[in-house]
């Protein structure tokens, strides 16, 4: 699974933190967790708090590139559906499991939200979002 696509993409900022590491682009942010990681609502906070950062006063979207497996506490998407600024949330995974979780996940976020195998499709999804303004 590669995170950069054919055309360079510039990261604005990389933000390790303790479950993984965040990079923000111009109007997206990647998300990449260590395998067996928990994403508890504290920690979802960092992540609002980087986006509000960098995306206060515009649309952006969000990419969670799955590589290792982790949890995720559902309840997070209640906070995350008021965000009206975040336009597009993308999962990238090659994993069946993921696939199911998405399914799950997808319940709770109500918002637009989808699945891709591939990054650069996940991507090409999130950039079209945020230009239907």
């Amino acid at each position: 699974m590669r995170i950069a696509s054919n055309k360079k993409a510039i990261i604005v900022r990389e933000y390790q933190l303790d479950i993984g590491t965040v990079q923000v682009f111009d109007n997206y942010m990647v998300a990449t967790f260590e395998e067996g990681a928990t994403m508890t609502l504290e920690r979802a906070y960092q992540i609002i708090g980087i986006s509000e950062i960098h995306f206060r006063d515009k649309d952006f979207g969000y990419i969670s590139l799955r590589k290792n497996s982790y949890a995720v506490d559902p309840t997070i998407y209640n906070y995350l559906r008021g965000m009206q600024n975040l336009k597009a949330f993308a999962i990238v995974s090659k994993k069946e499991i993921d696939m199911h979780n998405f399914k799950i996940e997808k319940l709770f976020y109500k918002k637009n939200m989808e699945f891709f195998i591939e990054y650069d499709n996940a991507l090409a999804w999130v950039k079209k979002r945020l230009k239907k303004k």
